[in-house]
């Protein structure tokens, strides 16, 4: 959405065809005249011949533009259809001309669309979609005739579920079917405020020009119209006071996750006006009286929840509609289709047979905490073990920020300095995989460095003899010197330990320390908070591994980005540690918004679009192995960055590793490492200012696309990314 100081813009959406978006526009354009120097009319498409044109309404009121005309008066897709063109690119053209209005200086800029707020555009889309990306302060043109009040209701629903501010709703005032009076006072309610212009002078307006003039005339100076136009420009002046102030506002009141907050200021806190797609909408100072928003791709996914883009039409229906059925629903000892469908899908999609049952909670912390509970109830029931009982993880590991899940990770410091930190555990190193100057390989935590020529290699275990002979004797020592250990689950993030520092793991390792805990019988949990739901290309990440879990949690990418929830699946013999007569035996967890439909109807439409695009787009994961079997010598590991970027990078003097895998890249900088580290601060700085916002973990900073995110996109990334090596950032 441009955003200017001095430069209003005003789209105009009809909620029909012919309900009087020109007319309504040219009495606008007399009414801002008496406001500000430069009124201009902009069309960006429009269809018909030149001389039936809706700038010729307009010309006598201010200065007037089309964008592109097209000879048929049909749909613009049908009309660029049947002159057989290719879709021309409104939506830059329409920016460059708002950029060339605001170097002129104040000023009103009317933006009129084309038929209905879902009429197609040039390409097909729903118009609602397709100027979705400019956000641009709307006024609804209401439709006076029979039938009138339900679409402009639709229109105007339609408007608000894509994220569009509704400024107003102008028509036609025709006292047959009395719309604008039921009108009004329907809108009233929403906070919108509705006002009517009398019909216009019958005939044709260009013939009987001096009649429509003094229509234009008398009708901007009325009332509604006043009132309207008043209303807007301080909606403006205040768009523009508020964001202003958000970050100081956000600095008095908000205590952010994750940030020292002696380390804050308002000038450090990223005010975000709105995002779409895979980018956030960021407001800017000092800008003078340039644009106040600047793009800026959402690097980390949003903290790794991004799936199918900010304001994904899709997931807004579905999240509406499950509001409208359900609002929220207890569901202790209930169900409904939503959660019951969700839980149906999960556990048929994951491959894992073991897997029979769904618990439900809000987030990844709190799921892995019910996760935790369920393998430590099996094995006290199982194995006897008392409450001393402990978990087997990696160091590195990350589970969440609950003091349950806090224990199960080594002291870090995530967890040091909270005060009922203990940890509960066994951490063993391991080998870790790396692209370095151009080589992949495999480095064990003495040091020791496998090569290989590509990161399939790695995963084909079976080429892998002598590496899994290794891993075998380091399995058996450890689960010999576990026996006095009291361990009760082996807890592993599958491929890629997030938090604690985007560290690759090696597979072959992970699958030989599974296999050893099911041989055991150790509850295995596979944390896929982060990793799972086609994060790294498969639909389960722990699947790699070719080990069942018998306990695996999801989250992030559950709800394509859109809501907090988490799932926790688990086999029946977990299920079963937890039956008998006595209540206290039973799992006595729970939220008040457990299984809430909103997110799980979401969560439904959401695996059905994850999965959609990870079988139609190429560059992902080949998926040839419906179950939970580790890749094959033909299976494709594959990434949505390019080879050719993360080879360079991996070049680049200031880089320690990189690596790919999905849509996660991780590029490692040379010096201390750990959270507390500052050498990766400098790189992420650079790159806000050129348009992309990340985040580290100490000196490892990572880039996260959506599965939607098209390989244009990464290419601009990737571009940006390289030139900041090349050109450095301090």
């Amino acid at each position: 959405m441009p955003l200017y100081p001095h430069l209003r813009l005003l789209q105009i959406w009809g909620s029909n065809t012919n309900v009087g978006k020109t007319l309504l526009s040219s009495i606008l354009a007399r009414s801002f005249r008496h406001h500000l120097k430069r009124t201009r009319y902009l069309k960006p498409i429009s269809t018909g011949p030149d001389s039936e044109s809706d700038t010729i309404h307009l010309s006598h009121s201010c200065e007037t533009k089309c964008l592109f005309q097209l000879p048929d008066a049909v749909s613009p897709h049908l009309a660029l259809q049947r002159v057989g063109s290719t879709s021309p690119d409104i939506l830059s053209a329409l920016r460059n001309e708002i950029q060339r209005y605001a170097a002129q200086g104040e000023g009103v800029v009317i933006i009129e669309t084309a038929g209905g707020v879902l009429s197609p555009s040039v390409d097909g889309t729903p118009q609602g979609d397709f100027y979705r990306p400019l956000r641009l302060p709307a006024l609804l043109v209401g439709d006076y005739r029979l039938g009138g009040i339900g679409t402009t209701i639709s229109a105007y629903e339609s408007l608000v579920l894509r994220g569009y501010e509704v400024q107003g709703v102008g028509m036609v005032e025709e006292g047959g079917y009395a719309n604008y009076e039921f009108l009004k006072r329907y809108l009233a309610d929403r906070g919108v405020g509705c006002f009517a212009i009398e019909p216009p002078p019958e005939g044709d307006g260009r013939r009987d020009g001096t009649d429509l003039l003094g229509y234009y005339d008398r009708m901007a100076r009325r009332e509604g119209v006043r009132g309207f136009v008043d209303g807007f420009l301080s909606a403006h002046e205040e768009r523009v006071k508020q964001l202003k102030s958000l970050p100081k506002r956000a600095e008095r009141t908000i205590w952010h996750p994750f940030m020292q907050h002696s380390e804050r200021s308002e000038n450090t806190i990223v005010a975000i006006d709105a995002a779409y797609g895979d980018y956030f909408q960021t407001f800017v100072t000092g800008e003078g009286e340039g644009d106040l928003l600047r793009l800026k791709f959402d690097g980390s996914a949003s903290w790794w929840t991004q799936g199918l883009g900010h304001g994904n039409v899709k997931l807004a229906l579905t999240a509406a509609h499950a509001a409208g059925r359900y609002g929220h629903v207890m569901f202790a000892g209930a169900a409904h289709e939503a959660a019951v469908s969700l839980a149906e899908r999960l556990l048929a999609r994951m491959g894992n047979k073991r897997l029979k049952k769904v618990f439900f909670t809000d987030n990844g912390s709190t799921g892995m905490e019910v996760a935790v509970k369920m393998a430590l109830r099996y094995s006290t029931v199982h194995k006897g073990m008392d409450k001393s009982v402990a978990i087997l993880g990696l160091k590195n590991s990350y589970h969440g920020d609950t003091l349950g899940t806090m224990a199960c990770s080594e002291p870090s410091i995530y967890n040091e300095k909270v005060e009922w930190y203990t940890p509960r555990g066994v951490w063993v190193d391991f080998p870790k995989v790396k692209l370095v100057r151009g080589v992949w390989m495999v480095e064990d935590p003495e040091g020791e460095k496998e090569t290989f020529n590509s990161l399939q290699e790695i995963f084909d275990f079976d080429a892998r003899p002598k590496a899994r002979e290794a891993y075998e004797s380091c399995c058996t020592s450890l689960f010999l010197s576990l026996e006095t250990q009291n361990v009760g689950a082996l807890i592993l993030e599958p491929i890629i330990l997030g938090a604690g520092g985007m560290h690759f793991a090696d597979p072959l390792f992970q699958h030989v320390l599974a296999s050893f805990a099911r041989s055991a019988d150790v509850p295995i949990i596979y944390d896929e908070v982060f990793t799972g739901l086609y994060r790294l290309g498969r639909f389960s990440s722990g699947s790699w591994l070719g080990v069942d879990a018998d306990v695996v949690v999801n989250a992030k990418l559950l709800t394509g980005g859109l809501l907090p929830l988490c799932t926790t699946s688990a086999s029946d013999a977990i299920f079963e540690a937890f039956l008998s007569s006595e209540k206290s035996d039973a799992l006595l967890h729970g939220h008040s918004y457990t299984a809430h439909p909103v997110g799980c109807e979401v969560a439904i439409k959401s695996l059905d679009e994850l999965q959609r695009v990870s079988s139609s787009t190429q560059g992902r994961t080949n998926e040839t192995s419906t179950g939970n079997l580790p890749p094959t010598s033909d299976e494709v590991v594959s990434s949505m960055w390019s080879t050719q970027f993360i080879t360079t990078l991996s070049m680049a003097d200031r880089v320690e590793y990189t690596f790919s895998l999905g849509s996660v890249c991780v590029i490692c900088l040379h010096g201390s490492g750990g959270y507390a580290s500052t050498a990766a601060a400098g790189l992420r700085d650079y790159l806000f200012t050129q348009g992309i916002h990340s985040r580290v973990l100490g000196n490892v900073l990572y880039l996260m696309a959506a599965p939607t995110t098209t390989p244009t996109v990464i290419n601009q990334i990737e571009d940006t990314v390289a030139k900041a090596f090349a050109t450095g950032w301090n």
